[in-house]
């Protein structure tokens, strides 16, 4: 094997005890790296436990891969969640992460990466291989890995098809790819997997997409069912379907929430958006969370306790599209959610452009920012003000001045955001809590969360004992505030 770098962050003995009791909570958060046999693991793996002296543990599949290691075809270790530690950190390798399952490298190279993050190429690779042990190339190249395992094994789509949904340039690339990472070529690893294959038809692709349990179902539902938006969105019978504007194309989803898994059927105009897909769903439902780390803190706070023991695993939900949810925010701003639903169904009636994806209930996309600065006025209700502050964000979306991405840091967007007449405190963190997916935020101002902090009898002064997972107390006293009202 060739040399590994073993992040700092990653501790051998706790790490150790974590492989030798099977873990699973574990899993995702960082591979071990078995020297003799020379492949990788997730921490759960069945196999009989590697000697210390045979093994490394590693931050990510990408510098297992880098170093010489083939992904163990019994564990399958990258059909885990996503690390927590992209989310919990703001520093530059876990934002460069957040855009890269977004598939950023494929549509604009490193370059375009290192750009966004407002670095150069050479001061982006050499963070990220300092940091999680592979450089941004690598680290996308084990991201197509895992989405051509996933479709090889759990569709009966074409490999040629597959290569191009993950994001090879060829076939060939793809071949080599799969031979190199599983150790057998696209046609044995389907064979392996033993599982009936989902039929794939006019671009849609069934998914299952992992989470680490608990997960309050409950929670999710009530959430996606309270903010559903005519056109863009519907909720019954426990799923929950949505248009999407991705990077190439449209697309729509439709999710229920299973134990263990979320069941994920994505059409797509173009299979090229599968994977920023993916990533958008995984970032609305916050399915890489580490919902027992969050438990185990905020278990703590004897006031929290028992919203924490009836809601284990509440998730912080996050969004699939930034403008989409800072206009909605701000056409929400102090009214009721079905006052905001209406007046928001009325725009993407009008000024949404149709699709037609199968889907009877959702046949729009959510209108584009500079529509809506352009032609919002002819839609939009209720007072000035409130109309006016609408199309200056729009406005402000279109033309750059304000920009939206989950790898943006917390300050500059609150910053950007608070800079815009008609957006204040509430709405700035908001924003930031879902879009960031930053999990320490507490909406301290929010009439909500203060009537569910009195009925708990928590106080919401010297919050930093939460820290970092303030964003889930925010839920917890929404949760618990709702709860109250429909007794």
């Amino acid at each position: 094997m060739s040399s590994e770098r073993q992040v700092p962050e990653l501790d051998f003995e706790r790490c150790y005890r974590a492989v030798s009791s099977r873990d699973a909570r574990f899993d995702g958060q960082f591979f071990t790296a078995v020297r003799t046999t020379g492949i990788y693991c997730r921490p759960s793996c069945p196999a009989r436990t590697p000697k210390p002296g045979n093994v490394s543990f590693l931050a990510t599949a990408a510098a297992a891969q880098q170093s010489g290691y083939r992904a163990c075809r019994r564990c399958q270790p990258d059909a885990t969640p996503g690390s927590p530690r992209w989310n919990v950190h703001s520093d530059l390798s876990s934002r460069a992460m957040r855009l890269i399952s977004d598939g950023a490298i494929e549509r604009g190279g490193v370059d375009g990466l290192a750009g966004t993050l407002g670095y150069s190429s050479r001061q982006l690779t050499r963070v990220l291989t300092a940091e999680v042990g592979a450089g941004p190339l690598a680290l996308a190249r084990a991201h197509r890995a895992h989405t051509a395992r996933t479709l090889i094994q759990t569709t009966d789509m074409s490999m040629a098809d597959i290569a191009f949904a993950a994001g090879f340039s060829s076939v060939r690339q793809f071949n080599d790819t799969v031979k190199e990472v599983f150790a057998v070529d696209p046609t044995t690893l389907r064979r392996e997997a033993h599982r009936t294959a989902t039929p794939t038809a006019g671009g849609t692709v069934t998914l299952r997409l992992p989470y680490r349990p608990p997960l309050d179902r409950g929670w999710i539902e009530w959430f996606l069912r309270g903010h559903v938006v005519d056109g863009i969105e519907s909720f019954s019978d426990g799923t929950y379907v949505r248009s999407l504007r991705l990077p190439h194309a449209a697309g729509l989803v439709s999710l229920r929430v299973m134990d263990g898994f979320v069941s994920a059927a994505v059409t797509l105009q173009d299979m090229r958006d599968l994977a920023p897909a993916v990533a958008r769903i995984r970032h609305l439902l916050d399915l890489d969370a580490d919902p027992l780390a969050v438990d185990d803190a905020l278990r703590d706070d004897p006031q929290l306790a028992p919203s924490v023991d009836a809601h284990p695993g509440i998730r912080a939900l996050g969004v699939v599209d930034g403008a989409e949810m800072l206009l909605r925010t701000v056409i929400g701003q102090q009214i009721s959610l079905k006052a905001a639903a209406t007046h928001t169904a009325r725009l993407v009636d009008a000024l949404g452009a149709p699709l037609d994806l199968g889907d009877a209930a959702v046949t729009r996309l959510f209108p584009e920012a500079a529509v809506i600065a352009e032609r919002g006025h002819e839609v939009l209700t209720g007072p000035a003000a409130r109309v006016q502050t609408v199309i200056r964000v729009a406005d402000a979306i279109a033309s750059g001045t304000v920009v939206l991405h989950p790898a943006r840091e917390a300050p500059d967007l609150e910053r950007e955001l608070l800079a815009l007449k008609g957006i204040g405190p509430w709405t700035a963190r908001y924003v930031v809590m879902r879009l960031l997916g930053d999990p320490d935020v507490l909406l301290d101002t929010d009439l909500v969360v203060r009537q569910g902090a009195e009925a708990l009898g928590v106080s919401l002064k010297n919050s930093a004992r939460w820290a970092p997972w303030r964003s889930y107390v925010s839920m917890h006293l929404w949760l618990t505030a709702l709860e109250r009202r429909q007794a």
